[in-house]
């Protein structure tokens, strides 16, 4: 795909076709909302950057980093935007173009960029079926498997504790009406393959946002809208670790701003997760341009948790969809009618956002999926009085593992809880959500944190781990207290 005309993180068969994303950030939208503030110099009112950081939002901009030596490019980059994507410079093919050999300069250097000027980053995008480097198109299985976790980690940890928010994998479902998975080289990896990366995106930079991303989930009544939802509610339902969604809302005349997207962002918000506009563009001009912008910032402004919108581009002549004038500034670096309708609508106002932020992982209610059934049976019955018992259910790949414990309650219930398990020599823990670990290898001990200390008599909670090596096997002691 060429770069230059595709700057969008989609394919060239979807330039003709808007799309949709949705992301979600944020370590706490009232610290978000300082931080943004005290890092614009621009009075609020006046700028994109600062009037969105009066909202407790911010407003961003895709960036190319050959365009940095361009003075109107950095000037209008500078005055308006608080929160930077890199276009090209984070994924496979720009990171990792000869296996295990990493090239992160142009990443760096927009990052060293936004450091400079107050600005966060989001980076996009870890994983996506387009942009790969050559060489993974010799892998498949088990090897593409191991390669896929290895880039997630070994990028996320370059960049750890730099990244506000990461789309860890983009564009992973079809087009069409039936809701479904891409059939791509990664999804024929394994059906987890998306689950597993989030997990190790978690374990490589546990304090940045991880979110999915994609095009044409705008509209509520869409399938692949639907097929997205359902993924990211078993996702939090099981505890995976997701944050946030991302919709990249490429609108045109063919797929025009959909009356239902302030639905959209609302229903996928209460799911738990973050929301955000993340390559936003809107081809035409004028007042019908600027509506549709206007209607779109106010959308997320009426949804509290939508964190921010990021525009794909600055100028027109910028944009990967160039033709259509889709962006906020002309080919000259005018503010257009659109940028008026954007500005207006975010000192408008809106909802305010969440003052704490919610844990990262919400402990699961659901039972394991029936793709990776428990090594052990869980009890017809509950446990005795003051007891508990463990099971547990692993995705082992070569190299790795993800582990996941199931928790029941004996008839009196939990007011805390310990289980304990054996880590085989050689494999290591690497991550742990939902619990505190007593070391990473061999005799292991787990104990509940703050929101699943108490459960219920009979009830279940669960919490996981991420590993290196073998996965622990047998059956997991579980004690009360």
């Amino acid at each position: 795909m060429d770069k230059v005309l595709a700057r969008g993180s989609g394919s060239a068969a979807a330039r003709s076709r808007p799309r949709t994303a949705v992301v979600a950030m944020v370590a706490g939208a009232a610290m978000v909302a300082a931080t943004i503030a005290v890092a614009t110099s621009a009075s609020a009112g006046t700028t994109l950057g600062a009037s969105a950081a009066e909202q407790g939002r911010y407003f961003g901009t895709a960036v190319a980093v050959n365009k940095l030596s361009d003075s109107t490019y950095v000037g209008i980059l500078n005055r308006e935007f608080n929160m930077v994507t890199a276009e090209n410079e984070m994924k496979w093919d720009a990171t990792e173009p000869s296996r295990n050999q990493f090239n992160f300069s142009a990443g760096d250097r927009l990052v060293a960029h936004a450091q400079a000027n107050g600005m966060r980053v989001r980076g996009h995008a870890l994983l996506w079926h387009q942009q790969q480097p050559g060489w993974t198109g010799s892998l498949s299985g088990s090897a593409l498997r191991e390669a896929m976790i290895n880039h997630v980690t070994q990028v996320a940890t370059h960049y750890r504790g730099k990244i506000h928010s990461w789309d860890v994998v983009n564009e992973a479902f079809d087009d069409g009406n039936s809701g479904a998975r891409r059939n791509s080289n990664l999804q024929q990896t394994g059906n987890d393959w998306i689950e597993a990366a989030f997990r190790a995106a978690r374990a490589a930079d546990p304090g940045a946002k991880l979110c999915y991303n994609d095009y044409n989930t705008d509209n509520w009544s869409w399938a692949k809208t639907q097929g997205v939802y359902n993924m990211v509610r078993d996702f939090k339902a099981r505890g995976v670790p997701i944050d946030c969604v991302g919709f990249q809302s490429h609108f045109n005349s063919g797929s025009p701003y959909p009356s239902n997207y302030r639905t959209t962002l609302q229903n996928f918000a209460a799911l738990g997760v973050d929301v955000q506009i993340t390559e936003l563009d809107i081809e035409g001009s004028g007042s019908s341009q600027a509506t549709s912008y206007g209607n779109v910032t106010r959308d997320c402004l009426a949804v509290a948790r939508c964190n921010g919108i990021t525009v794909w581009g600055i100028r027109d002549t910028d944009s990967w969809r160039a033709s259509g004038t889709p962006l906020l500034f002309d080919g000259s670096g005018n503010k257009k009618q659109a940028y008026t309708a954007v500005l207006n609508a975010l000192n408008e106002g809106g909802t305010p956002p969440p003052t704490t932020a919610p844990p990262t992982s919400t402990p699961p209610t659901s039972t394991p999926p029936t793709s990776t059934p428990p090594t052990s049976e869980p009890p017809t019955t509950p446990p005795p009085t003051g007891a508990c018992t463990a099971t547990f259910t692993t995705n082992q790949w070569p190299g790795g593992f993800v582990t996941n414990v199931r928790i029941t309650a004996g008839s009196s219930g939990l007011n805390g809880w310990t289980v304990s398990l054996t880590v085989p020599s050689g494999s290591a823990i690497t991550n742990t959500w939902s619990a505190q670990a007593s070391g990473t290898t061999g005799a292991v001990t787990f104990r509940n944190v703050d929101y699943n200390r108490q459960v219920g008599a009979g009830g279940t909670t669960e919490f996981g781990f991420q590993g290196t090596g073998t996965a622990p096997s047998g059956t997991p002691a579980c004690a009360a207290g």
